[in-house]
């Protein structure tokens, strides 16, 4: 559940950071792209830290 909300969060942020940089639609969707991948493997660790340490 982690890794999917970082995933969607990335998108948005990178969404909005192509956007406010004047950027045209590929760059957004590169931008929301390439965000929705480094935040959703920062999920994924988390996801592993929290398993690990909880049980």
């Amino acid at each position: 559940m982690i890794v999917i909300a970082g995933a969607l969060l990335g998108a948005i942020i990178g969404g909005l950071t192509a956007r406010r940089r004047k950027g045209n639609k590929a760059d957004i969707a590169q931008f929301a792209a390439v965000y929705a991948i480094a935040f959703g493997l920062v999920g994924l660790i988390v996801t592993i830290a929290v398993e690990k340490l909880a049980f």
